[in-house]
C-alpha cells in the first residue's frame, strides 16, 4: 500500500505510522486523514500487527494541527464534512482492537492533540508542548476535542485549555494525566516502540477485550457496561490463550500467546 502523506513501517509485530509532512508540521489536510484511515484499516485486519506506534515526522511537531490554509477555503458545509471526516479518523483508532500508543516527538496541537487523544496510550517527549488552541482563530476543536480532554483532564482544566488556548508543557500534561509517561526528547518513538513491543507479546483477544470495555465507561448505565465486562471475561474462557496463559503461570514459564 503506497502513500503520499504518511508512511507505515513494520518491525516483528509493531507497525509505526509516521505522519510525513515534516515541511508542514505534519498537519493534518484532508487527504492525510483518508491516508491515515486506509492505513489503520489495513493495519486491524493484519493478524501479523498486533500493536501500532504513531508518531510524526522530524522532530518538531508530532502533528502541529489541522491545514489552517484548508480550512479557511472551507465553507460551513465543506467544514462541517471535514470535521466528521476527522471524527471518523479518531473514532477509527480508538475502537482498535490492537493497541495505538501515541509518541508525541514535539507539538501536539489542535488536530494532532485530537489524533494523540485518540490513542490508547500517549508518550510526550520532555520537549513536547501539548494544547487545543483553535479559540485563537476564531475555531473551536471539530476532531472530537471537547469530548475526549474532557474526560481525560476534567471539566475544568478541559474547559481552561480550550477557552485559553494556551499550550501546557509535557511535564504538566503527564501532571493532568494527559500523557502516560514523558520521556527524554529523541527517544519517544524508541521508547512506544518498546512498549509496543511488550503489548504485541500480550494476549490479543484480552486486550481487544479490555480496549472494548473502557470504550464504553461513561457512555452506556454503569449495569450495562458490567454485563459487557462479563461477557468479554467469559469470552476470554473460551480461549486457546487463556488456558496458555494460565498454564504458563502454574508451570513458571513464559506464555506464547496465539490470539486464538
Amino acid at each position: 500500500m503506497e502513500f503520499r502523506n504518511i508512511a507505515v513501517e513494520r518491525a516483528g509485530r509493531v507497525a509505526t505510522v509516521t505522519v510525513n509532512r515534516p515541511d508542514k508540521l505534519n498537519a493534518l489536510d484532508a487527504a492525510t486523514i483518508t491516508e491515515l484511515n486506509r492505513a489503520f484499516e489495513h493495519l486491524e485486519a493484519d493478524p501479523e500487527v498486533r500493536a501500532v506506534v504513531l508518531t510524526g515526522a522530524g522532530d518538531k511537531a508530532f502533528v502541529a494541527g489541522a491545514d489552517i490554509g484548508e480550512i479557511r477555503a472551507c465553507n460551513p458545509t465543506r467544514a462541517h464534512e471535514f470535521s466528521l471526516a476527522g471524527q471518523r479518523l479518531m473514532r477509527r483508532i480508538e475502537r482498535c482492537d490492537k493497541p495505538v500508543l501515541a509518541a508525541i516527538n514535539g507539538f501536539a496541537l489542535g488536530g494532532g492533540l485530537e489524533l494523540a487523544m485518540a490513542c490508547h496510550l500517549r508518550l510526550a517527549a520532555d520537549s513536547a508542548r501539548l494544547g487545543l488552541p483553535e479559540i485563537t482563530l476564531g475555531l473551536m476543536p471539530g476532531f472530537g476535542g471537547t469530548q475526549r480532554l474532557t474526560r481525560l483532564v476534567g471539566r475544568g482544566r478541559a474547559l481552561e485549555m480550550m477557552m485559553t488556548g494556551t499550550p501546557i508543557d509535557a511535564a504538566t500534561a503527564r501532571e493532568f494525566g494527559l500523557v502516560n509517561a514523558v520521556v527524554e526528547s529523541g527517544a519517544v518513538v524508541e521508547s512506544a516502540g518498546e512498549i509496543a513491543a511488550r503489548l504485541a507479546a500480550a494476549a490479543p483477544l484480552a486486550l481487544a477485550g479490555i480496549i472494548a470495555a473502557v470504550d464504553q465507561a461513561g457512555d452506556v448505565p454503569p449495569d450495562q457496561a458490567l454485563a459487557y465486562e462479563s461477557a468479554r471475561f467469559a469470552l476470554c474462557c473460551a480461549t486457546d490463550d487463556m488456558r496458555e496463559g494460565t498454564g504458563a503461570f502454574l508451570e513458571k514459564r513464559t506464555p506464547e500467546f496465539t490470539g486464538r
